[in-house]
């Protein structure tokens, strides 16, 4: 399994939809879940497939009308991988809020409001 070069906020919600996933879940349901576009979430995919997070495989049942629907399932290490990325995101997260808050507060010299 390989590190990813850049986790994006995208990357994330594709990552945590695949670990709210009780099994294989297809592409569109990874787009719904995730509330990204479908023209980021399989880019995402198809990097965390290379990648060696992910494992794929097409729809077998011929039964069901329509197209094939390719299902995609966290590998054990990239099970692992995603919770540290979005652990990792979300202290970066909390971290650059307090930040952000303590540089924004207004401050109160000589009694002033």
């Amino acid at each position: 399994m390989e590190p990813l070069s850049r986790i994006t906020d995208a990357t994330v919600d594709v990552l945590q939809a695949l670990l709210d996933s009780p099994g294989p879940v297809w592409g569109l349901a990874l787009v719904k879940a995730s509330g990204r576009p479908a023209g980021s979430v399989y880019p995402i995919l198809e990097r965390l497939e290379r990648a060696g997070w992910l494992e794929s495989e097409w729809e077998q049942d011929a039964s069901r009308p329509g197209p094939r629907r390719r299902y995609y399932t966290l590998s054990e290490g990239g099970a692992a991988a995603a919770r540290q990325a979005i652990a990792v995101r979300a202290t970066r997260s909390s971290t650059a809020a307090a930040a952000a808050t303590a540089t924004t507060a207004p401050a109160v010299a000589g009694g002033l409001a």
